[in-house]
């Protein structure tokens, strides 16, 4: 079974500035980690390569540095990375960024499995995973907290939703993205990061994965953003309520009347 997990890396602040002029998260300066909901579908990806064998790839789009994230996910088990990385895709948005790793898994070959952490937290779109399943036409299962069956033709995933969860059957290849419900990622071991620093990671440019440069960077995307700002301060006001636990929570019930919140 060959499987492929998306990696991003992110900005390891909530103090990220945004560029007047071009609208995006000015990256220069911040320290960069691993997107944390992608530390799962790194390690999901290790499990099921453990259980069922075969090999499993990590794969990025970012700048030269996004490469210690690449390494990062070597050193707990995966075998090999990739980097997609050049100028021509700066400023991509999900559609964008979606096309060029569908792009770049249809290179690879022979591809079973695709596996995304469930959002990134720089964007919390949710739409990458999503995204790449359609540039492919494959299958899909979001927010997956189990792998409850696979074999090499088809794949069951427990996938949950607000009001519990649903068990889905999908043949594959086909594209899941994961929660943290489903595992607890391993820590390196100090043999796993000697192995990594060693490992050589090629760097694909759009002409080594056919991209069409119409589709790809900002002039690729078709999402603009006009106008960006904070979301409100919170209301932080208080009022303490006092009595026996009858009488408080009949106090608390229409105080949330009076403010519409039941």
């Amino acid at each position: 079974m060959k499987i492929v997990v998306c990696i991003k890396q992110v900005p390891a602040t909530n103090d990220a500035k945004i560029d007047p002029e071009t609208k995006r998260i000015i990256r220069k300066g911040i320290k960069a980690i691993l997107n944390p909901f992608d530390t799962y579908a790194v390690e999901e990806g290790v499990q099921l390569r453990d259980k069922f064998g075969g090999e499993v790839i990590v794969l990025s789009m970012g700048p030269p540095k996004a490469e210690a994230s690449l390494r990062e996910a070597i050193s707990v088990g995966i075998d090999r990375a990739i980097l997609l990385s050049d100028r021509a895709f700066g400023g991509s948005d999900t559609w964008a960024t979606s096309y060029t790793l569908a792009k770049a898994i249809k290179k690879i070959g022979d591809v079973d499995l695709v596996i995304c952490g469930k959002q990134a937290i720089d964007g919390d779109t949710a739409q990458v995973g999503p995204g790449i399943a359609a540039h492919l036409d494959w299958l899909q299962a979001t927010y997956v907290m189990a792998v409850e069956e696979i074999s090499s033709s088809s794949i069951r995933v427990k996938r949950m939703h607000e009001d519990g969860y649903d068990i889905c059957e999908m043949s594959l290849p086909a594209v899941i993205t994961v929660v943290k419900d489903i595992n607890t990622p391993r820590v390196p071991s100090l043999k796993g990061r000697l192995a990594s620093n060693k490992c050589e990671i090629p760097v694909w440019k759009p002409d080594d994965i056919g991209a069409d440069i119409s589709k790809i960077g900002l002039d690729g995307s078709p999402t603009r953003v006009v106008k960006t700002q904070p979301p409100p301060p919170r209301h932080t006001n208080t009022k303490k309520i006092e009595g026996s636990s009858i009488e408080c929570a009949q106090s608390l019930l229409r105080e949330l009347r009076l403010r519409s919140v039941i």
